[in-house]
């Protein structure tokens, strides 16, 4: 079982603008770029990137995304800080 992984995420408030967002990675939009343009989270001036971290650091909902959900897939995930788009770019 992985202890530490590696993300990518945007945070905003509300769940439609987390949908549009999907969309537009969907579509080929640069996840850093919408980060660094969207994410109300400090980690958006990095392009969204919180570094290595490990299991149990992140509060529980993000947690489980990032230790369970698909690795390079950005996914929706539901937090008391709003909605992010998390993309788990590795785990150890």
């Amino acid at each position: 079982m992985a202890s530490t992984a590696a993300a990518l995420h945007i945070l905003v408030k509300h769940k439609n603008q987390a949908e549009d967002l999907m969309k537009e990675l969907k579509q080929g939009a640069k996840f850093q770029t919408l980060a660094k343009k969207h994410s109300l989270c400090p980690s958006g001036k990095k392009g969204g990137d919180l570094g290595e971290f490990r299991r149990g650091q992140m509060v529980p909902q993000f947690d489980k995304a990032c230790f369970s959900g698909e690795v390079l897939t950005p996914q929706l995930v539901k937090t008391k800080f709003g909605w992010h788009i998390v993309k788990v770019l590795y785990r150890t």
